[in-house]
């Protein structure tokens, strides 16, 4: 039988966006031949990472079973915080981009590994560079700049100094984005909550993460089981009926989820809910060698920011 292949048209959203975006920061300073083959290069990385579309289920999966699961989770919450903090001082970009990498190396090492790393990353790469896009771009009424393209009577244009402020915003963003999949891809999130009740979160605050992480599993799942359904029936033959099937699926969704919500509820009532969801959360001991991959990149950024870079 015909193995019914699935989109995923965020990763190719990634992939063109990664390309164009790639492209427009490098203009003007490297070669062309060079800075067609690095845009190319990257947006074949982002498309071809494949995006999933149980990309929860990666995550927590990866918090589990990742080699830093074993990490105190308030040093890796605190190391991870610090670093991010470093990230948005940094004047230049190299130092967020070096963290980026470094972060990402880590995810890998842990048990990520890279084409799932790549597709985790597809979808909040999408959102960044259509911000970079809209930074590096800007309409005018006569050529100039870089770059400038025809558009409705007018140019879009493309000069250094949107440029230089594109890549600083890019660097940080990604710089960010690398803490924060460290921390998520190998902290359980019940010692993430541990960590923020101790911190004096509001109890209803962490309630509503906890019921709203675990409804993300439960409507991927039927989101899952209804595209299965759709494509058997061979509802994404063609464009208009993919469409049409898309439309008919997510609202369907949308139905199935008030009713998912409220017998969760009555089963939760049923079970002697209180309002206050508690997990077990085993202690991990903190050791001075547990230091060394959060107080190296620091003293790295500390040391740029220090030089001026």
């Amino acid at each position: 039988m015909r193995r019914i292949p699935i989109p995923e048209p965020m990763s190719l959203l990634a992939g063109v966006l990664a390309a164009l975006v790639g492209a427009s920061l490098l203009a003007g300073s490297l070669p062309r031949p060079w800075t067609a083959g690095l845009s190319v290069a990257l947006g074949l990385a982002l498309a071809l990472g494949g995006h999933s579309h149980g990309a929860a289920a990666h995550i927590d999966r990866l918090a589990h079973t990742s080699r830093w699961a074993g990490l105190n989770a308030g040093l890796k919450t605190a190391g991870c915080c610090v670093l991010l903090i470093l990230t948005l001082c940094c004047r230049t970009s190299w130092p967020p981009l070096g963290l980026f990498v470094y972060t990402a190396l880590l995810c890998m090492a842990g048990g990520a590994g890279v084409r799932r790393y790549l597709g985790l990353l597809a979808l909040p790469a999408a959102f960044l560079l259509l911000s970079a896009a809209a930074l590096l771009w800007h309409w005018a009424p006569a050529p100039g700049g870089l770059v400038s393209v025809p558009f409705f009577g007018g140019w879009l244009v493309l000069d250094a100094s949107a440029q230089a402020t594109a890549r600083l915003v890019v660097a940080r963003a990604l710089g960010a984005l690398g803490c924060l999949y460290w921390l998520s891809l190998s902290t359980p999130l019940p010692e993430v909550l541990e960590v923020l009740r101790r911190v004096h979160v509001p109890g209803p605050v962490l309630d509503l993460a906890v019921l709203i992480y675990r409804y993300i599993f439960v409507m991927l799942d039927t989101a899952a089981r209804m595209h299965i359904s759709a494509a058997s029936r061979l509802g994404y033959e063609g464009a208009g009926r993919s469409l049409r099937t898309t439309g008919l699926v997510y609202a369907n969704l949308l139905g199935r989820s008030f009713g998912r919500a409220r017998v969760c509820q009555q089963a939760m009532e049923s079970r002697g809910w209180e309002g206050d969801i508690r997990f077990l959360v085993r202690p991990k001991p903190m050791r001075p060698a547990h230091l060394i991959p959060f107080a190296a990149p620091a003293a790295a950024m500390l040391l740029a920011l220090w030089l001026g870079d």
